[in-house]
């Protein structure tokens, strides 16, 4: 608890002290529950384990399953929304927004949702589904949905999301300065556009020289 406390007042410049985040942050409260319930479904109390997670997401509006792995740091901003999977796996200084789902795909058994690695940002509204891993340092955009292996230190964004960056940063909070692949393919196709027509004037403009001589 100490530890999610500290992560959380070092990261939300909104956070006045740990007194507000203790019982003011329903993301805090979340984690508290969490905790509690994952014990109990380690000891194979699953029923408990699952009402208390399911009280929680009442208070909360956020769902962490009781079988979920989450280290510590982790930093729910908001949180309206968030569904955390039962083989969901959390690494350490993780930090994830609002609607944010880290989910399964199908009906499958066994492992069935993602892994994420340390110093983690998810952006809000970012959906991750299957059992696969997301690295350290990774940042992963607004709305992005997630569905492959994604290696450390790189963002992720668009739908379904790819890699726009190598090289991350740690603690980099920002979600808006993120490169928009679509954007930037059409501005390449609009430079070649345009680097086209030059040439097309070029060559009528020679036409019309050669006619008149």
């Amino acid at each position: 608890m100490i530890k999610d406390l500290k992560a959380i007042r070092r990261r939300d410049p909104a956070a006045r002290s740990y007194l507000e985040i203790f019982f003011l942050y329903s993301g805090f409260h979340a984690l508290i529950y969490y905790r509690i319930s994952h014990f109990f479904y380690k000891v194979h109390l699953f029923f408990i384990a699952r009402a208390i997670s399911q009280f929680a997401k009442f208070l909360t509006g956020i769902e962490i399953h009781p079988g979920a792995t989450i280290g510590t740091g982790l930093f729910i901003d908001h949180g309206t929304g968030v569904v955390i999977g039962e083989t969901t796996e959390i690494g350490d200084d993780c930090t994830i927004y609002q609607g944010v789902t880290l989910g399964g795909t199908g009906k499958d058994t066994g492992k069935r949702h993602p892994t994420i690695g340390n110093n983690v940002l998810i952006g809000a509204g970012a959906k991750v589904l299957g059992p696969f891993k997301v690295g350290n340092n990774v940042k992963i955009a607004s709305g992005a949905v997630v569905l492959n292996e994604i290696p450390d230190d790189c963002t992720a964004v668009g739908v379904p999301a790819r890699i726009v960056r190598r090289g991350g940063k740690k603690e980099d909070m920002d979600q808006i300065h993120i490169p928009d692949p679509v954007s930037t393919e059409l501005c390449i196709l609009r430079r070649q556009l345009e680097l086209m027509e030059a040439r097309i004037k070029e060559l009528e403009n020679a036409s019309n020289t050669e006619s008149t001589k």
